[in-house]
């Protein structure tokens, strides 16, 4: 009974706090103001409390621009705990903007839908990630191309580099700034989570989401850390493979690191 109530009330208190927002943030995204951009960070901060999740930021975002954040990536809560520390956009699937729920409130956030599968639209898509970035907008990449477990990073794939290298020719300067983020869920109930319990905050892509989200739900309280990494320039000179490479690197030590207790701040 105690479970049902408190997921009912979660339920509640995220449809009251998107009902309250929903207004201006259709204005936003209507007159495309900088509005739009600021309006997510407190609906995923209202999310992240209702959720039971506590979020700890190590680091700094960097503050030049254009800038791209590459994100391990381990759940769906991961959009949730990085909006609620900055104002990102997110680069997504074409196919998440028809999910349930999550596709609209995707498409409130103005998210980059892009369609890996047909390359006739990829300049597209790269005009308008460049777009967005030299408008000062932080993209979000998540290089992996899905989600993990929770316990590791999976490998990063070189291909999803390619809007940052494509951007850098096209925004002023002709550089973008990648910075590697990592986020690390490391406690439960105030307990450290262990490899076993960790799955449970992960949403590898074969649990199906209701179930998953009902779990979570139900334990509501997880401890999640940010890292922010340092900064990696990246020109039209610059070698993606070089770039993969140093940002797998960058992650997988601030993750590893974070998930074995060794990161003190």
């Amino acid at each position: 009974m105690i479970v049902k109530l408190r997921v009912t009330l979660v339920l509640l208190g995220l449809a009251v706090v998107t009902l309250i927002l929903l207004p201006a943030q259709l204005v936003g995204l209507w007159l495309d103001l900088k509005l739009r951009r600021r309006i997510p960070r407190l609906w995923h901060r209202a999310a992240c409390r209702l959720l039971g999740l506590k979020v700890r930021v190590h680091g700094t975002l960097e503050k030049r621009r254009p800038l791209m954040l590459a994100v391990n990536h381990a759940s769906w809560k991961d959009i949730l705990v990085l909006g609620s520390v900055a104002d990102v956009v997110y680069i997504a699937k074409s196919d998440v903007r028809d999910w349930p729920v999550f596709g609209i409130l995707a498409r409130l956030q103005a998210t980059i839908f892009v369609v890996r599968e047909e390359k006739r639209k990829t300049g597209e898509q790269v005009d308008e990630i460049a777009a967005r970035m030299a408008a000062g907008e932080i993209v979000v990449l998540f290089p992996e191309g899905t989600t993990s477990d929770g316990n590791r990073l999976l490998q990063v794939k070189t291909s999803l580099f390619g809007a940052a290298a494509s951007a850098a020719a096209q925004v002023p300067g002709g550089i973008v700034h990648v910075q590697p983020v990592s986020i690390a869920y490391t406690g439960i109930h105030g307990m450290p989570m262990g490899r076993y319990h960790r799955p449970i905050a992960a949403w590898p892509g074969d649990i199906e989401m209701l179930p998953h989200l009902l779990g979570i739900l139900r334990e509501g309280a997880f401890e999640v850390d940010v890292d922010f990494g340092e900064m990696i320039p990246y020109d039209v000179g610059s070698n993606r493979k070089a770039l993969s490479r140093a940002v797998e690197t960058r992650i997988r030590t601030m993750l590893g690191d974070r998930l074995r207790g060794r990161r003190i701040d």
